[in-house]
């Protein structure tokens, strides 16, 4: 069996091939060969691997992760974690590998989940009487002055044109008592 590099260390390899995803880079010493997705090329964002690395070139990599995937070896490798001009280990601790791996497991999907709101809007304080929220939540002092919720906007429309009708309605109420004492002052003036 082939010496492949220990977990973690640092080697300078060539790249074989460049795709879309990354760049495969053969490990010295052994026939294999190493993915360096992306992710893994810089620590700014790259969208084409072709623009960072071509066919031939030595660059210095660092083993992050050895899979065992339908019984093939799969090799993870990193540059954004060495210094490419000396070969220096950027992250020691592997603090960033370990920051990018958690970044990938915390992620869940909660679109699944339905939100609910267990709002107090019917409730009467026993303590003041004003709507919205329970005694152990007032505070009102003895005497003091007393809130409750504030109207919603549809119900601030409904009751502005419960009123507007209203008004209408006594103006309308108002023009038709006068005229009729209108009309009985014009009988009274005829008899």
């Amino acid at each position: 069996m082939e010496a492949l590099p220990e977990l973690y260390s640092i080697f300078q390899g060539e790249v074989a091939t460049v795709t879309e995803y990354g760049a495969f880079i053969k490990i010295p010493g052994c026939r294999r060969q190493g993915l360096v997705h992306k992710t893994h090329m810089s620590a700014c964002r790259v969208d084409k691997p072709s623009e960072i690395v071509d066919v031939g070139d030595k660059v210095w990599v660092k083993l992050i992760r050895k899979e065992m995937k339908d019984d093939k070896l799969k090799l993870s490798l990193s540059m954004k974690v060495v210094n490419q001009g000396t070969g220096k280990d950027l992250d020691p601790n592997n603090v960033s590998l370990d920051q990018d791996e958690r970044k990938k497991r915390m992620f869940r999907d909660y679109t699944s989940q339905k939100i609910t709101l267990e709002a107090v809007l019917n409730t009467v304080c026993k303590k003041c009487g004003c709507k919205g929220h329970f005694a152990k939540e007032c505070f009102v002092q003895p005497g003091g002055t007393k809130y409750s919720l504030i109207p919603e906007e549809e119900e601030e429309e409904v009751a502005a044109a419960g009123h507007e009708r209203d008004k209408k309605t006594s103006l309308a109420d108002d023009s038709s008592k006068k005229r009729k004492k209108v009309r009985e002052e014009e009988k009274e003036a005829q008899e």
